[in-house]
């Protein structure tokens, strides 16, 4: 059963989401043969206050 984590800044819509996880879902069905039920597909909003990249906090960006 694979299970996909996505890590985004907040904004994003439902729609968008929805779009995401039957993209991978779709992905997954045709590189490695799972069935679309058997992939998880989880999202995570997470702060820019919450996430560095080169030693700066993004909302400093």
């Amino acid at each position: 059963m694979p299970i996909i984590k996505m890590e985004l800044w907040p904004g994003r819509t439902t729609e968008q989401k929805a779009k995401l996880a039957e993209a991978f879902t779709k992905s997954v069905e045709e590189i490695i043969g799972t069935a679309p039920e058997n992939t998880i597909v989880l999202f995570q909003d997470i702060s820019k206050d919450d996430w560095a990249k080169g030693g700066k906090l993004a909302s400093e960006s």
